[in-house]
């Protein structure tokens, strides 16, 4: 269910479990509810066990099997077509693969609030409280995960911050804003990785970008927690200067030129830092 097989998930259950080599249809009729029967464990289960148990039956809950329909591989690159030896080299020779260290070590940012760390590693292991997690944890009821946008899909973590069309577009002004590419990535993760390499490998540029990043992702939760808790709405181009204003702010105390180009950087901001070159009179200099 998910990208996550459900002994990852909820290992604790899978090692407490006496019904280990049990197929799907077995533990289906069996009854995998409250009061099923297809929970047999070796000990009674501890409090904080029974949290493990409810969240996973709640996961459960919304899954209906479909006895005529056979069981089937998929696959997902091109479920047309099918598995394919080219398809299979294509992905295997252009994804660019991002571990969970190479995200991390771009959380801890020495110009950003401890708590806007915190906020984005938390978001790399999917732990904030959106919707969609809050519904898992049987805190919302399912008929409740919709994302606070109004766009009308579930609330989960890349949704919000990544592919909603609402909070999703702040990107590409965000991108305009700065002077990069849009950064189109499938997962959190390789979306911040990507995006603070894309503007060259200068480390004040990757400094630079990983702060315009943590800005975003703050705003952006901030934002969504205006519109459940106070019922406040700013537009895009209000949390654009936001975050304009957050990374100024934070940059203002390490460079004196920020003191007195605060209305180029609402434009310029790699300019105003000295980070791009800049064409005057046929030569090129760098600032």
């Amino acid at each position: 269910m998910g990208e996550i097989p459900l002994c990852e998930r909820f290992r604790r259950l899978f090692d407490l479990t006496e019904t280990k080599t049990c197929s799907v249809d077995e533990m289906f009729s069996l009854g995998w509810g409250f009061d099923g029967e297809a929970w047999v464990w070796r000990r009674p289960l501890r409090a904080w066990e029974e949290e493990l148990l409810r969240e996973c039956q709640i996961l459960l809950s919304n899954i209906s099997l479909q006895a005529q329909s056979p069981d089937r591989w998929q696959w997902r690159l091109d479920p047309d077509t099918g598995y394919t030896v080219r398809g299979a080299y294509q992905f295997l020779t252009t994804i660019d693969l991002v571990t969970m260290d190479d995200a991390e070590h771009l959380i801890w940012h020495p110009q950003v609030p401890l708590k806007v760390s915190v906020l984005a590693w938390r978001l790399l292991r999917d732990r904030l409280p959106t919707k969609k997690n809050l519904v898992i944890r049987g805190i919302l009821s399912s008929a409740a995960h919709f994302c606070v946008s109004g766009c009308g899909e579930a609330e989960s973590a890349h949704h919000l911050f990544i592919s909603c069309s609402t909070f999703g577009s702040l990107w590409t002004l965000v991108c305009t804003w700065i002077d990069i590419s849009l950064t189109v990535s499938t997962s959190i993760r390789d979306h911040f990785v990507q995006f603070t390499s894309s503007a060259g490998v200068s480390r004040a540029r990757r400094s630079f970008l990983q702060l315009i990043w943590l800005a975003s992702v703050w705003v952006v939760w901030t934002e969504r927690n205006h519109r459940v808790f106070s019922g406040s709405c700013s537009t895009l181009h209000q949390m654009l200067d936001k975050i304009k204003l957050f990374s100024y702010r934070r940059l203002k105390t390490t460079s004196f030129i920020l003191v007195s180009n605060y209305h180029r950087w609402w434009s310029s901001p790699l300019l105003c830092l000295g980070l791009v070159g800049f064409v005057c009179s046929g030569c090129l200099f760098f600032l």
